[in-house]
């Protein structure tokens, strides 16, 4: 079992092993499952991934109306041919949001690794899927690369903004979904490693600040920033580009970052945004004095 980054990436060189491999393994250690097990229930969460996904670009709207249709404007825009970013960085951003404003209107998510980032990590696999046309088993080997990489968060830091900030949430979800990218494009298991700490290491400080307190404003579009970080960081990655400060400290980092944040901006919907008068008066909108 791997307890850090680096002994992961060690056990794929020593074993000639992908990252993937590596962490179905240990679920299946772990579980006590089968690999066809294991598959099946991530399986089952993929689709609720797509499902949400799909509900999403359509349009939905979260009950106090701070969120909803962003997704849907966004992709006319990706359609026009007027976009600035590329078309799989916009696609992701999109679908990214899609995601999170389906979370917003209390609607089913997969949280991967938490409801209020729950679309970077979808928003970018279903993006680069018309990149690389991967069959079913190698999307869910990205959902294992990405996991493998929560999993080490978890034990090491915080995937909590009430914990640790948004950095931790987002910050997260988009660190993973670099180093699967990576895999997936036919990178080394080092290179999703310096994916991950590139893109971690952008969003270190990342405060959580819900208008309200609900996961809404500005949750939803830092989901699309998480998507974009993630790509860009892949693409980094796979060009040569490596972290000049090893992955583990950079989310030993991020956890000491977090245990320091003021807890006015962990998640309270007291500072930050929260704490604008704008979002003050959001905040007496929706639930009075």
């Amino acid at each position: 079992m791997f307890k850090s980054v680096e002994e992961l990436v060690r056990k794929c060189e020593l074993e000639h092993k992908a990252i993937h491999e590596i962490m179905l393994e240990q679920e299946m250690e772990v579980t006590g499952m089968s690999a066809e097990d294991v598959y099946a229930g991530m399986s089952h969460h993929f689709q609720t991934m797509e499902d949400a996904l799909d509900k999403g670009l359509n349009g939905v709207t979260s009950a106090t109306g701070l969120t909803g249709g962003d997704a849907v404007l966004i992709r006319k825009y990706l359609e026009s041919g007027q976009a600035l970013s590329g078309p799989i960085l916009l696609d992701a951003v999109s679908k990214a949001v899609a995601t999170n404003e389906v979370n917003a209107a209390m609607g089913k998510i997969c949280a991967t690794p938490t409801a209020g980032s729950a679309g970077v990590v979808p928003g970018v696999l279903f993006a680069i899927r018309q990149r690389f046309n991967p069959t079913k088993i190698e999307m869910l080997n990205f959902l294992l690369t990405a996991g493998a990489f929560g999993f080490v968060i978890a034990n090491n830091a915080s995937i909590s903004g009430a914990a640790g900030g948004c950095q931790a949430e987002v910050g997260s979800a988009a660190a993973m979904a670099a180093a699967a990218t990576v895999e997936m494009a036919g990178g080394t298991p080092q290179q999703s490693a310096e994916a991950f700490a590139i893109c971690m290491k952008n969003m270190l400080g990342l405060v959580c600040d819900p208008v309200a307190g609900l996961v809404e404003v500005p949750c939803v579009k830092r989901n699309a920033a998480g998507a974009s970080n993630a790509i860009v960081s892949a693409d980094m990655a796979l060009a040569g580009v490596a972290s000049r400060i090893p992955t583990d400290e950079v989310i030993d980092a991020m956890y000491r970052i977090g245990k320091t944040m003021p807890s006015a901006l962990r998640e309270t919907g007291r500072g930050g945004l929260a704490g604008t008068p704008t979002g003050q008066r959001l905040k007496q909108k929706i639930f009075g004095d």
